[in-house]
């Protein structure tokens, strides 16, 4: 790596600390960092579902809430761990529906079912399989910052639409160190306000030239040749080139398109699901979307809808950039 990368930290929001997991809670981002103090399976599942975390955060907590839970029943049988460690992964797959946890929480069951069939303990070859799991996914992401890094050109315009927790802004930091001109367009990102809290934050945090727009101002901003490329995260990805990701990504997929508009997408590859029809598209509590910060956006009597993702087809992706983790590494 030829350059210090400087680490976002929404990079890695979630870290073990002896016997607690301190999980960066997002929502009070910009006002202040503080670290979430989860101690079992129960306080993670809380900590996804009310999205103190977002996607990558989220499968932190999945990956290291087991190791917590090893070190937590020492004393427990092979069988009886065993057992634990599916209900610990079948407590996390419901936490969410549109997230893949099964395809990682069942790679962690495997691992302790191998031990069990290899006549060694658990805890120690579950332990040290999920360690090098999350370096290698570590080593991979910062992989993927350079390959996001020489993707921009000097006098790029970028619009981006929750992208992958730090590694757009750590990309950014690359280009300002290479001399790079490029400016930033952030959306709000509603009804979290994801984009002016998080993304507008951690590339300020860079000292990189952020503008932050209207989430229905996409139109009008690729009309005008604002923007000359568009890149966004992903949440789900499917076999066949699919992927889901924070609502409001595929009005913007479809609009780069129209105005020839090169769109990328930082993506988890997976065959696990077949195209994007098959995603479930989790529908989030009405007062996520008619309140904010506690309080009625309008007094009277109104319902909400708000999905939490969408889905772009594969056709409309100029190209993914991928991140691929094998479960044997």
């Amino acid at each position: 790596m030829t350059i210090k990368i400087k680490e976002s930290p929404l990079f890695w929001p979630a870290k073990l600390k002896k016997d607690t997991l301190e999980v960066l809670d997002e929502t009070l981002i910009p006002k202040k960092l503080h670290y979430i103090k989860v101690k079992n399976t129960a306080a993670a599942v809380r900590v996804i579902r009310e999205m103190k975390t977002r996607a990558f955060g989220q499968f932190l907590v999945v990956l290291s809430i087991f190791l917590l839970e090893l070190d937590r029943n020492k004393g427990l049988s092979e069988e009886k761990l065993l057992a634990k460690i599916r209900d610990i992964a079948e407590s996390l797959n419901k936490s969410r529906p549109t997230f893949p946890f099964a395809e990682v929480t069942g790679i962690v069951v495997r691992w302790a079912i191998m031990a069990i069939d290899s006549g060694v303990k658990i805890r120690p070859f579950v332990k040290r399989n999920l360690q090098g799991y999350l370096e290698s996914i570590r080593i991979k992401r910062l992989e993927r910052v350079e390959r996001i890094a020489a993707l921009i050109n000097d006098g790029d315009s970028i619009l981006t639409h929750c992208n992958v927790s730090g590694e757009l802004a750590m990309a950014a930091y690359i280009c300002k160190r290479e001399k790079k001109d490029v400016h930033y367009f952030a959306t709000e990102t509603r009804p979290y306000f994801q984009g002016a809290k998080l993304t507008c934050w951690e590339l300020g945090q860079m000292g990189v030239p952020v503008t932050l727009v209207a989430d229905n101002a996409i139109g009008s901003l690729m009309a005008d040749r604002l923007v000359n490329k568009v890149i966004v995260g992903s949440d789900r990805s499917c076999a066949n080139g699919d992927f889901a990701n924070k609502i409001g990504t595929y009005q913007i997929a479809v609009t780069a398109k129209l105005f020839d508009i090169p769109f990328f997408a930082l993506t988890q590859p997976s065959d696990r699901i077949r195209t994007g029809k098959d995603i479930p598209i989790e529908i989030r509590q009405a007062d996520e979307l008619i309140r904010f910060e506690e309080k009625k956006i309008y007094r009277g009597k109104v319902d909400g809808f708000y999905p939490g993702f969408d889905v772009v087809p594969h056709e409309l992706v100029t190209r993914p950039i991928p991140i691929k983790v094998s479960e044997n590494e």
